[in-house]
């Protein structure tokens, strides 16, 4: 099912299954993404991640004998997706990333199931229950309780945190324009059109802006974050949220990327020795209770 297409009343339970391995994959991209930017300018990093991935998921689209050629009435939606999904949330959360700490600008981003949650109720009038509302409260309280001990940090690089922000608003509303129109290709081409098309504007400006394709100082640690980031994060990661998307309402599909920031958290303190307490304690505990809440009954 294509993500403009409506979810049934009961969705799969493949689709829990996929959200919860795409929320592994994507909160351990974190500390490692943070790694290869150590050594790799952001703007060159997020060209080398989308050169090789529309590409690619565009190819096996054909090898497999899907549908990938988009029709001419779908060129502008998608435009406008790729805009939100790819060039802005990779631009903005690659520069935020460069500026604070793995773990601190994964919370920020995901206040991004706030943002789809609004977004989803006024432009695609899904329903607000009373569950949703109250998982959403949980889970945001959760973000703010990892945010507040280090708000003296956000406040220090307020750019970092602007731009982190920027981003998941930016994701939240491409994911809103990806349900809100019917797609003819399956997910695994619109997937490919997006990083494509999406990574156009990143690629030339890093060519043209430099440095490019900026390995000069990259060591081992670096380019193996550089393969996971291509390979995990975005070739089956990207694919997946929007399988996941098309599957579920965007409210319930955002709420349940709020283990994201937490096995962030988590992963960059073992990998990155950034700092654990009682706060990620508390905020795995209200995630939990959020995600139980909304998608237990599922």
């Amino acid at each position: 099912m294509s993500p403009g297409a409506a979810p049934s009343r009961r969705p799969a339970p493949g689709a829990f299954l996929l959200l919860a391995g795409l929320s592994l994959v994507w909160g351990l991209n974190w500390p490692i993404m943070k790694t290869a930017l150590a050594e790799i300018p952001p703007l060159p990093f997020r060209a080398l991640c989308l050169i090789p991935a529309g590409p690619t998921l565009l190819a096996i689209a054909s090898l497999r004998h899907e549908r990938w050629r988009l029709p001419a009435r779908e060129v502008a939606p998608l435009l406008l997706a790729s805009l939100f999904n790819v060039t802005l949330w990779y631009l903005l959360s690659a520069y935020a990333l460069s500026l604070m700490p793995a773990g601190r600008a994964s919370i920020l981003a995901y206040t991004m199931p706030a943002w789809a949650t609004l977004f989803g109720a006024l432009a695609l009038r899904e329903p607000l229950s009373p569950r949703g509302v109250v998982g959403l409260a949980l889970g945001m309280a959760g973000i703010a309780v990892l945010l507040v001990p280090d708000f003296h940090r956000v406040l220090a690089a307020p750019l970092g945190a602007l731009a982190m922000l920027s981003a998941a608003a930016a994701w939240a509303a491409g994911s809103v324009v990806m349900k809100r129109f019917s797609w003819t290709p399956p997910v695994i081409a619109l997937t490919g059109w997006q990083l494509t098309l999406g990574g156009l504007p990143v690629v030339l400006a890093s060519i043209l802006i430099g440095p490019f394709p900026g390995l000069d100082h990259v060591d081992l640690a670096g380019l193996g974050g550089l393969v996971y980031v291509v390979v995990f994060g975005m070739l089956f990661a990207q694919w997946a949220w929007f399988k996941v998307l098309g599957q579920l309402p965007v409210a319930v599909a955002s709420l349940g990327t709020l283990a994201i920031p937490v096995i962030g958290v988590l992963s960059s303190t073992f990998l990155l020795g950034e700092t654990l307490g009682a706060s990620e304690a508390t905020a795995l505990a209200l995630v939990v209770a959020a995600l139980a809440l909304v998608l237990g009954r599922r």
